[in-house]
């Protein structure tokens, strides 16, 4: 094999040191040293370590933060955990939203904090979210603000290790994931997860992928765990239409408005002087159609900007300049 091949290989290799593919993995660098090929060995040695290392000490993180008797489960090839808990710290959860989504939200988080008050009269909160517009307008954030909001653990799926090329396995791991989560309070992130579940006649390998959607329609409307599942999409069309009724509720996402891309701005300049001749209100509507992240993202360039050039203020120069910089597509 092609020396770039292999390293390159290597570099996607993960797990316990008493895993499969790292046990053959070790036996290939003991073929390469017979074969005299020392450094090459040296390197796919070292490039081994580092991932076994990294994979195990991930590993025990994730042990002394879920409770006892939770364990994520992993795929069955790569012993690659199939979800990922984010840190409580980590989480984003200041957000400007519009007035009617801004309810929309405390809406699902009252309906949670209320859950036994609810569960007296027979009903039960929304736990079931989706959440579908453009890129960068909040979806995710909002899953998070949501966990932050209520205290209960983020866990975001892996679907590099939830799919597999193998028959079967992909709709093994969601229902294995699914179930690990039984009687775990989390919020449950399925983030894009267009990715598994577009229409089922627009996919290749319809047999495998009818397989996978069949069985998230299952668990979605069989679901009855502790906590909520939150979906992000941005292709609201390419959605298997009964997925879309397993859900409680479906919020789309909007571009801001004037008046959110102004507070975005003050609110992301904040740490920092700006200059009392910026007209907002011009800057705001040149960025008609921006998502939020673009809109922070061209208030974090404005600043950095301003601090590089020993700048006191932010100024209309630097914002006009990132502005360009930021077109939006």
């Amino acid at each position: 094999m092609n020396q770039d091949l292999m390293i390159r290989l290597f570099r996607s290799i993960e797990g316990d040191p008493e895993d499969d593919v790292v046990k053959v993995a070790e036996k290939i660098i003991e073929d390469e040293k017979v074969k005299g090929h020392s450094k090459l060995a040296d390197k796919l040695k070292g490039i081994l370590e580092k991932n076994v290392t990294a994979h195990v000490s991930f590993r025990k993180e994730l042990k002394t933060l879920l409770p006892e008797g939770t364990i994520i489960p992993t795929d069955k090839r790569n012993n690659i955990p199939l979800a990922t808990l984010i840190e409580r710290e980590q989480l984003r959860h200041e957000m400007i939203l519009p007035k009617d989504i801004e309810t929309k939200l405390q809406r699902i988080e009252k309906e949670y904090v209320a859950r036994e008050r609810l569960a007296h009269f027979g009903l039960k909160p929304r736990q079931k979210i989706l959440f579908y517009g453009a890129p960068g307008c909040g979806k995710s954030m909002s899953a998070e603000r949501i966990a932050w909001n209520i205290g209960l653990p983020f866990l975001k799926v892996r679907f590099e290790a939830i799919i597999s090329s193998y028959l079967g396995e992909s709709a093994a791991n969601l229902k294995k994931l699914f179930e690990s989560l039984k009687s775990y309070p989390c919020v449950l992130l399925l983030d894009e997860f267009d990715f598994i579940a577009k229409a089922r006649s627009l996919g290749q390998d319809v047999g495998e992928m009818h397989r996978v959607v069949n069985v998230l329609l299952n668990l979605l409307e069989d679901y009855d765990a502790p906590g909520l599942v939150i979906a992000t999409t941005n292709l609201e069309g390419a959605i298997d239409k009964a997925l879309f009724r397993r859900f409680d509720d479906i919020i789309e996402m909007p571009r801001p408005s004037k008046d959110e891309i102004i507070r975005l701005l003050r609110n992301t300049l904040s740490s920092i002087n700006t200059s009392k001749d910026i007209k907002w209100e011009e800057i705001a509507s040149k960025m008609n159609g921006y998502s939020a992240a673009l809109v922070v993202k061209v208030a974090k360039d404005s600043a950095k900007s301003a601090v590089l050039q020993n700048k006191k203020t932010v100024d209309k120069e630097v914002i006009k300049i990132a502005l360009s910089e930021n077109p939006n597509y």
